[in-house]
């Protein structure tokens, strides 16, 4: 029996709300890996993603097994003198709403592993799990053509995205990690990259610890009259 457009659609709806409802930034991890056929398809799913002239900037190189651990201690490891900041420049600001919601966040985090307010040592402990890859079995990083600029970055960031979403279709867990991009020299010299590439972020993979404090609270997203304005005239 064919399927109308109608209800095509509205089942198509209803599966992307359902990946985007319950896709969540994970942090914290089982050691199980993911089987490497898994993780093709969630590649061929991301790499169906849409870029400025097709032009495709990402690379993703992956670790697992020794080569994770490998690059787990390689980031924990104390900066080299000199080593520079991340490729491309952090916010110069929070302020405002993002401010609040940055902090929100954080106090959700905070609050569900059971850091006070104002505990500064046990706050540089869970920034520190970025560089842990919360102990994920896996990590991905994202890396775009320098000369592409802004536009390869915003490529990647589609990517990302897409990802996130078909690796919750798998079952799998992620979290996109910034922080991974801080050290871009040591990614590089890590995974063999040329200075032509640049490091846009990295995402940490594997399933989920459900039972870990950390993965038990979700962020809110601003109601649509935040974000969205139409003009009419």
């Amino acid at each position: 029996m064919n399927t109308s457009p109608e209800a095509a659609s509205s089942i198509d709806q209803a599966a992307l709300n359902r990946l985007q409802q319950g896709r969540h930034s994970c942090r914290a991890f089982l050691p199980a890996p993911v089987p490497r056929a898994l993780q093709m398809k969630i590649l061929h799913m991301a790499q169906r993603t849409a870029s400025w002239c097709n032009s495709q900037p990402w690379r993703v190189h992956i670790t697992e097994g020794s080569a994770t651990e490998r690059f787990r201690a390689a980031l924990l490891s104390p900066r080299a003198e000199g080593e520079k900041g991340p490729d491309f420049a952090w916010p110069a600001e929070y302020r405002g709403v993002y401010r609040q919601r940055r902090l929100d966040c954080a106090l959700q985090l905070y609050g569900s592993v059971g850091i006070a307010s104002g505990d500064r040592e046990a706050s540089a402990r869970q920034a520190r799990e970025n560089f842990r890859l919360f102990g994920a079995p896996h990590v991905a990083i994202i890396t775009t053509d320098a000369a592409l600029g802004v536009y390869g970055a915003v490529d990647c960031g589609g990517y990302v995205a897409n990802f996130l979403l078909a690796a919750r279709s798998c079952g799998v867990a992620t979290i996109a990690q910034a922080a991974l991009a801080s050290r871009p020299a040591l990614v590089r010299e890590f995974f063999g990259l040329g200075e032509d590439r640049l490091v846009v972020c990295g995402i940490s993979f594997g399933y989920a610890d459900e039972q870990h404090a950390a993965n038990g609270f979700r962020t809110a997203r601003a109601p649509l009259d935040e974000a969205v304005h139409w003009q009419t005239a």
